[in-house]
């Protein structure tokens, strides 16, 4: 297939693009410049397109401030916005848009499946209904359209583990807070195997949740990942210490969401990695 692909840089992305270039795909790179030129211009790179990946968006890790919440909403909805509109141009459209999204479509209060509607108020909330949205517009177009709404995702060589593996062997790990919030994952393999089947699947449509069967709490998560490295993990991360760090977006990330993946094994799909110890075993283990 000739795969057009946003975000082909990012930790996911780089995966992704791997696993899709070994498994023989022509792959389109759609960097930042693409997203925001002409509309005409980027419909040229999408002719001929099999399916579009959409993977674009700022990276949340950084301290956030009004500007760069902004930044953060233009990068996904204002992006997808722009691949829908390209799409409207071209007389033969690609069959397949698979867009992102994220478990910030949810509260923390409870656990929701794909048939939840979404409840989630504040900035998370209108981000993630907007990005939403403007990926189901190109189902008025005729191109079937997934929506693949993203866990934490948990690999060895980026996201939240490349950032907490060194503190944690040095035993300076612990939860956030109290650690009772809600931790949904899922292994980065799993994610990049689940993208490969949907291309596989031409039944599959509307929306899914990726996330392993084995939700947790922060809490678990930590003393999990201390067993594996044998370390102690028991200071916990006070919330003020990550609103130093991250200003308005630390209340955002010290919260979590119990996300239930029941669409994707109703598809045939199996999760390589269905237990956290499992998932972290691989983590932590040689390279």
């Amino acid at each position: 297939m000739k795969i057009a692909i946003t975000g082909a840089t990012g930790f996911i992305g780089r995966r992704l693009c791997t696993a899709l270039n070994s498994a023989g795909h022509q792959l389109i790179q759609l960097g930042r410049q693409a997203l925001q030129d002409d509309i005409d211009r980027l419909a040229g790179q999408l002719q001929g397109c099999d399916a579009i990946i959409n993977l674009a968006g700022e990276n949340i890790g950084r301290r956030w401030s009004e500007a760069y919440m902004q930044a953060l909403y233009d990068s996904r909805v204002l992006t997808t916005r722009a691949l829908v509109e390209a799409l409207s141009r071209l007389e033969q459209r690609p069959g397949l848009l698979i867009s992102t999204s994220a478990m910030g479509a949810f509260d923390s209060l409870g656990r929701y499946s794909e048939s939840d509607p979404p409840n989630a108020g504040g900035f998370f909330g209108r981000l993630t209904r907007d990005w939403e949205a403007a990926a189901l517009q190109a189902e008025t177009l005729g191109v079937r359209t997934l929506i693949f709404r993203l866990s934490l995702v948990l690999g060895r060589d980026g996201g939240m583990m490349k950032q907490l593996l060194l503190p944690f062997r040095l035993g300076l790990g612990g939860p956030i807070g109290d650690g009772s919030q809600p931790f949904s994952w899922i292994h980065i393999d799993d994610l990049v195997r689940a993208y490969s089947f949907a291309l596989a699947q031409p039944e599959m449509g509307g929306i899914y949740h990726l996330s392993a069967p084995d939700s947790t709490t922060n809490r678990q998560f930590t003393r999990t990942l201390g067993r594996q490295l044998h370390r102690p993990a028991l200071l916990p991360v006070p919330l003020f210490m990550l609103k130093l760090r991250f200003g308005q977006g630390a209340e955002a990330l010290a919260s979590g969401q119990y996300l239930i993946s029941e669409r994707l094994p109703e598809a045939g799909f199996h999760f390589q990695y269905d237990t956290l110890a499992k998932a972290l075993q691989e983590i932590t283990g040689p390279a």
